[in-house]
């Protein structure tokens, strides 16, 4: 009777180069959560842009700024953050390294922004910190 040993090693993995599949999940996830992020930023931006009575008028705030204003620095940064989503879930090296800096930028952003809409600013943080994560804590060459 013929026995055969297994060699000890690590765990087959589904993606060729041995990336954990969790690596790549999560890249691909943190590329959908920036084009979420770039859709909700869009929305934010055309609703201050079209209408200042949507959003709380904040008074005495340090960051006051008029809410056409907030709409405008939105709408483009929801643009700029769904570009660099999509080029995330194309497997651009630019994207990931750009994804951490927006996704940084974007944070801050809400956070100065958490007295005009508390609940969707705090959304918005939560994706971004989950973005970050994601793009910093994947190995360098995990792909989708």
């Amino acid at each position: 009777m013929a026995h055969t040993a297994s060699t000890p090693g690590p765990a087959p993995s589904a993606q060729p180069g041995g990336i954990s599949p969790w690596a790549a999940g999560g890249i691909m996830f943190a590329g959908v959560l920036l084009l979420v992020d770039g859709v909700l930023g869009v929305i934010k931006g055309i609703t201050g842009i079209a209408s200042d009575g949507v959003y709380a008028h904040v008074r005495n705030y340090t960051f006051k700024f008029d809410v056409s204003a907030w709409g405008w620095i939105y709408l483009v940064l929801g643009i700029v953050l769904g570009f660099v989503g999509w080029g995330i879930l194309k497997g651009a090296g630019w994207a990931r390294a750009l994804g951490v800096v927006l996704a940084a930028i974007s944070l801050v952003i809400n956070f100065v922004w958490l007295p005009y809409q508390p609940v969707w600013a705090i959304i918005s943080i939560a994706i971004d910190a989950f973005v970050i994560w994601a793009l910093c804590t994947a190995p360098a060459e995990a792909v989708i």
